[in-house]
């Protein structure tokens, strides 16, 4: 359970406790939740309802109870770094060749696993797992995960996020902007390329190594489009090493090389901008010679 407390501000001008838990954030759908949990909202120690007149000083508190997660621990040993943590946010540096969510394939060796094992070993209640944005099963990174429904509420699309890759070539531009429609393809169900009926897919890239036939490339999203860095460079005839479905040279890697290496974003509750970084220069660089 999380529990939250708010006074109402000078400046407030008026107007119903729904009105004030909108703009902190709080959807229509966790408000109606909130309204008939009993207890879940008080105003100076006492029950308020949604309805009720706020005025400036009034103290109010929340307590958010989140539904229960079925999804369970895992297999013995699945484990993956915790970057950073607190009430409201669990940040994991997920390693490559796991998976975000469970599916058919992948029921005990996910990062939703890792996080429901977490907080039974902290002797917490299971709560919903909530990524606020995806990381491709063989991509690494950081991984940022909401601890409740406002945190999740809060964050989504709200994330600022940079990505490293190495790619097939070294003749690239040193930046560019890349802008082509991303369609999900026939009869291969997760295979995706470029097409003109596909949704619109918009990235940005900066060339900041080249050398062993391959070019390291720092990259942002305008759009968050199912593999769209690597369908865009595989379209440019720049493949990620080591990314066979899109074409890229697996002879030195078995994974495409593509890393979530930076994060920035408001705190849900803190309100102060966070930022967090990785560091996978040694690592790529000894592996693909560059120079």
């Amino acid at each position: 359970m999380r529990r939250l407390s708010y006074t109402i501000p000078p400046e407030w001008g008026g107007g119903p406790l729904q009105d004030y838990l909108r703009l902190q954030g709080y959807s229509h759908r966790m408000r109606v939740k909130l309204k008939h949990r009993p207890g879940s909202i008080c105003r100076n120690g006492e029950p308020v309802r949604m309805v009720d007149l706020l005025r400036p000083g009034d103290s109010i508190e929340i307590r958010l109870e989140d539904d229960r997660q079925t999804t369970g621990p895992g297999r013995p040993g699945l484990d993956a770094p915790i970057f950073y943590e607190d009430e409201d946010l669990i940040l994991y540096h997920k390693p490559p060749f796991m998976a975000v969510h469970p599916s058919r394939d992948h029921q005990e060796d996910t990062l939703a696993n890792v996080f429901c094992r977490h907080l039974l070993e902290q002797g917490q209640e299971q709560a919903v797992f909530r990524p606020v944005y995806r990381l491709d099963r063989d991509t690494e990174g950081l991984c940022l995960i909401a601890k409740n429904a406002l945190a999740a509420a809060k964050l989504a699309g709200r994330v600022e996020k940079e990505y490293v890759a190495i790619l097939c070539g070294e003749d690239l531009p040193d930046e560019g902007r890349i802008d082509a429609p991303i369609a999900q393809l026939e009869p291969h169900r997760m295979q995706r390329g470029v097409r003109p009926d596909g949704q619109p897919a918009v990235t940005h890239y900066r060339i900041v190594q080249r050398g062993g036939g391959y070019a390291k490339a720092v990259i942002r999203l305008e759009t968050g489009r199912t593999h769209q860095i690597r369908v865009h460079f595989s379209h440019l005839g720049y493949p990620l090493a080591g990314d066979s479905m899109y074409g890229g040279d697996c002879s030195r890697l078995d994974r495409q090389a593509l890393c979530c290496r930076w994060i920035r974003f408001l705190h849900p509750t803190q309100e102060a901008y966070m930022e967090f970084c990785i560091n996978m220069q040694n690592e790529w660089d000894n592996l693909l010679h560059i120079e």
